[in-house]
């Protein structure tokens, strides 16, 4: 294999599902695939959505895909394609009326399952926040079956800027908490913003006055849902009370 190294402009992902809504999404070009021979399974479901102009594809070893990519998780198959593209501009409750906001998530891999979740619940768009929080990965691509290339996402300084600039736009927040109103009995109101907080200590002092304490009811209190399993019950309960799906 000649050359195994794209320009770092561009994204790396990989496994079957990923670069298949890549594919159907049509926002990013895939510059080349790294693959096995004999080709793996689920190439023909990636196959038939390649353009007629097909991109490059080298074909190495299991082993190179492993270094490429620093798993296992990789499913034969890799892409490198152009950057994602974020926002560029704070949502607005006539275009998104239905928003999340994550305020420090660090583990990729929730990152990942959550903009799974949000992308099945209806959310129209997703802030991350730079500061203190994971970014948008190849591990937490995959973690999102790819489902993340649907969404839009744009990218705050900081948790105190999103939430303050969300509030001034005119949303409603709801913050996901341990002592809060039971998320069971919340009447949600569009337009809604649904934050959801650290896996350690959850969301920053600082913005818990600007929104509604929300909890989700459990067996004991000494015990909590993990952030993307509490995220994804919450993004259903606020998409369901307020008819999104």
């Amino acid at each position: 294999m000649k050359n195994t190294s794209p320009q770092l402009s561009n994204d790396m992902i990989y496994g079957v599902h990923p670069i298949i809504e890549v594919l159907k999404a049509k926002k990013r070009k895939i510059i080349s695939i790294y693959t096995t021979k004999p080709l793996p399974e689920g190439w023909e479901r990636i196959k038939a959505h390649l353009p007629q102009r097909s991109p490059m594809i080298q074909y190495v070893s299991k082993q190179v895909l492993d270094k490429m990519t620093g798993t296992a998780d990789h499913n034969n198959i890799v892409a490198w394609v152009s950057p994602f593209k974020y926002s560029s501009k704070m949502f607005t409750p006539d275009s998104k009326p239905f928003i999340l906001m994550l305020d420090g998530i660090q583990d990729v891999r929730n990152l990942g399952a959550i903009l799974r979740s949000a992308y099945c619940a209806g959310v129209d768009g997703v802030i991350l926040c730079k500061k203190g929080s994971a970014a948008l990965t190849p591990a937490s691509f995959k973690a999102s079956a790819g489902l993340a290339e649907h969404l839009s996402i744009y990218v705050a300084p900081s948790a105190a800027y999103a939430a303050q600039e969300v509030k001034n736009a005119g949303y409603n927040l709801y913050m996901a908490v341990l002592n809060g109103k039971n998320a069971i009995e919340v009447e949600f109101k569009r337009p809604l913003c649904l934050i959801i907080g650290n896996e350690a200590i959850g969301i920053s002092k600082n913005i818990q006055s600007l929104g509604e304490k929300i909890t989700l009811p459990q067996r004991t209190a000494d015990i909590s849902y993990n952030a993307s399993v509490a995220a994804g019950i919450l993004m259903f309960l606020a998409a369901a009370k307020t008819k999104v799906i």
